[in-house]
């Protein structure tokens, strides 16, 4: 059953407060078996579980957003214990540096795909980030206009479901 809160992805955008805002997902398309590196966004129903700023960059959208610091990484190694987590530098296994060069991370929504107890090899985070273009694909994250990005960083809430349905897959 949908709520109100619940944020819908349509082959014309994602639906969510009353609108449908324009976005990309990933270059492998959906899938409703996500594997680590394939690219693919995942079928099925992700709750939001956080949200990460820069602070040296845009103001704190929400509350309960946690500042992006210097050293957080996100690990995407399928082999080490911290597989799909938040960790830190200096960090020795495969992980994506959260506090980038570019604009794509000033703002991250955390789904709960694969997490807190990741299955290994099942794909790393899906995110809701800044896209590069509109029409570029992610790899596997959904992502948005900055200014559509910071509108639905205020409206939503824990919890509030992104909702990939998996007739959207190939």
């Amino acid at each position: 059953m949908l709520t109100v809160n619940d944020m819908v992805l349509t082959r014309m955008g994602l639906r969510f407060a009353g609108r449908c805002w324009p976005c990309v997902i990933g270059k492998g398309d959906v899938t409703v078996d996500k594997r680590e590196g394939d690219g693919a966004t995942p079928a099925g129903v992700h709750r939001i579980v956080g949200m990460l700023y820069r602070p040296d960059r845009i103001a704190r959208p929400t509350d309960w957003a946690v500042p992006i610091g210097p050293s957080d990484l996100w690990s995407d190694d399928a082999t080490h214990e911290d597989y799909n987590l938040l960790v830190r530098a200096p960090y020795a296994w495969s992980h994506e540096r959260l506090r980038r060069g570019d604009r794509l991370y000033d703002l991250v929504i955390l789904t709960d795909w694969n997490w807190p107890r990741a299955e290994r090899g099942r794909g790393s985070a899906i995110f809701l980030h800044r896209w590069r273009r509109p029409g570029f694909p992610t790899e596997g994250c959904v992502a948005f206009r900055s200014n559509h990005l910071n509108q639905i960083a205020t409206r939503i809430t824990l919890g509030t479901r992104l909702i990939v349905p998996e007739a959207l897959g190939k």
